[in-house]
């Protein structure tokens, strides 16, 4: 057993929790990434769900003194676990126990609480050493029974047993951990994540260790090309897929499509806004951009050609994203962005033809600029020193004032002639109605509509025509 002195300011309602488990007999430690967090010298959130891991008590007056602070979920209860909810926070407080792998499936667990486990027995259930460490606050000391310090001193992930390999889930926290702390993984627990069969794991689960590399990460590259190291892409072929497509050095000195897209996720990593769900858009709209060029990719002519890629990428996006969320608005917001992701650019191309209308039509399609972020990693993520990157992206800017230009108050365009309208001149609800509201709405795209009062004589006048 490591132990080190490490005195550190702690939350008062996390000390007073630990001091009331003390008085009632029990021990208390701060335990998981807190500690992990706080020697890496992360910042820490006034929101941070703390982890105590208690020993030395029975659950029954475990739950009864947690309930003084607040509310307490015991739908954990079976597994020695109580989510503790109070006005500041929200606490996960444990029993010791040993996990033993009876069934597959993330729950086919056997649980043995026992609140006279050691410490050394207890911390063999975690993944990593550097996340198996527990904070006294009495002593202001940190118990390391793996040498987690030592690894996270040379920046090393390593499995903490051979129980790792019960969790499957845990070979995408290597990939998500390795990516937002720039750490390398142990050559024994690059082997062991290889042997893990990663197919009965859900699509939730998957998703959060997705989220956490998209959203957490500098440079997210890192856990995709760990990911590939531990030979977790066969999982996710459409990724794995990308290796060896070859592109026009000319535009792409940077190599094949696989290389490019990760210095696409890195340059999206540089403009998240903190809002998620656009954040989490971009990044996989980002990752998902290329899916089409290898279903594309000719050589013709002396170059390498990926006609039509964007929308060949729609289906192998949509394909990716179903085993990893239910999501619909993501997952059609992410197959948008792909299909849309060389607007911008032939826009900008043919910018001196370009109509109203068509910026009109396309930020019906897609929010204008979430695609400009996405199209602004695409562009940047292909300079080295082969080829110098530009001081700006001149087709995102162009496209950007163009489409600002054209907002109103209002700025989700809507058709300005309305049911209403046709019914006063006699027009019955259909698919005539809806034709001439449609009629009406291309107008109004093109800019010969533009107000209410000149959808209506548009409308008068149609009608009229029709009629001869």
């Amino acid at each position: 057993m490591f132990i080190t002195k490490y005195p550190t300011h702690l939350d008062p309602e996390l000390v007073q929790i630990i001091k009331t488990i003390h008085l009632g007999g029990g021990k208390a430690y701060i335990v998981g990434g807190f500690i992990r967090d706080l020697v890496l010298e992360k910042p820490i959130s006034a929101s941070y769900g703390y982890d105590i891991e208690v020993y030395h008590i029975q659950p029954e007056p475990l739950q009864i003194i947690l309930k003084t602070f607040g509310q307490v979920n015991d739908v954990g209860k079976s597994f020695g676990v109580f989510k503790l909810t109070t006005a500041l926070r929200t606490y996960d407080v444990s029993l010791p126990r040993k996990d033993n792998k009876v069934s597959s499936g993330h729950r086919g667990f056997s649980v043995d609480i026992s609140n006279s486990l050691s410490i050394s027995e207890a911390c063999k259930r975690r993944d990593f050493t550097m996340n198996s460490m527990l904070y006294d606050i009495e002593t202001q000391e940190i118990i390391d029974p793996f040498h987690g310090l030592k690894d996270i001193d040379n920046k090393v992930i390593r499995h903490v047993s051979e129980s790792f390999s019960e969790d499957p889930l845990r070979v995408l926290r290597a990939m998500q951990f390795s990516a937002r702390f720039e750490f390398s993984i142990h050559p024994t627990t690059i082997s062991l994540c290889r042997s893990i069969d990663l197919n009965e794991l859900p699509k939730e689960r998957l998703f959060e260790e997705f989220k956490k590399l998209f959203l957490l990460a500098e440079k997210p590259s890192l856990g995709i090309v760990v990911a590939d190291e531990l030979e977790a892409l066969k999982y996710f072929p459409e990724i794995l897929s990308l290796h060896g497509v070859q592109q026009d050095p000319e535009w792409h000195p940077e190599g094949d499509v696989f290389i490019h897209t990760l210095m696409v996720i890195d340059e999206a990593a540089q403009l998240r806004s903190g809002e998620e769900f656009s954040d989490l858009c971009l990044m996989y709209g980002s990752l998902c951009h290329d899916f089409g060029k290898p279903l594309t990719t000719q050589f013709i002519n002396g170059k390498f050609r990926s006609h039509a890629h964007d929308v060949a990428g729609i289906k192998p996006t949509k394909s990716f994203l179903a085993r990893l969320t239910k999501d619909k608005d993501l997952i059609d917001t992410i197959s948008t962005l792909v299909k849309e992701h060389l607007q911008p650019a032939l826009l900008y191309k043919a910018r001196h033809e370009v109509s109203d209308g068509a910026i009109r039509r396309l930020s019906l399609r897609v929010e204008i600029p979430l695609l400009l972020k996405v199209a602004q990693a695409d562009h940047f993520g292909r300079f080295t020193t082969l080829l110098k990157r530009p001081d700006s992206f001149e087709a995102g800017e162009w496209l950007f004032l163009r489409w600002k230009q054209l907002q109103s108050p209002d700025s989700h365009l809507k058709p300005l002639l309305k049911g209403s309208h046709l019914m006063r001149l006699g027009v019955l609800p259909g698919p005539m109605m809806g034709k001439i509201i449609q009629k009406s709405f291309e107008q109004q795209l093109d800019g010969q509509i533009l107000n209410e009062e000149e959808a209506v004589t548009w409308a008068v006048d149609y009608l009229k025509s029709s009629a001869q």
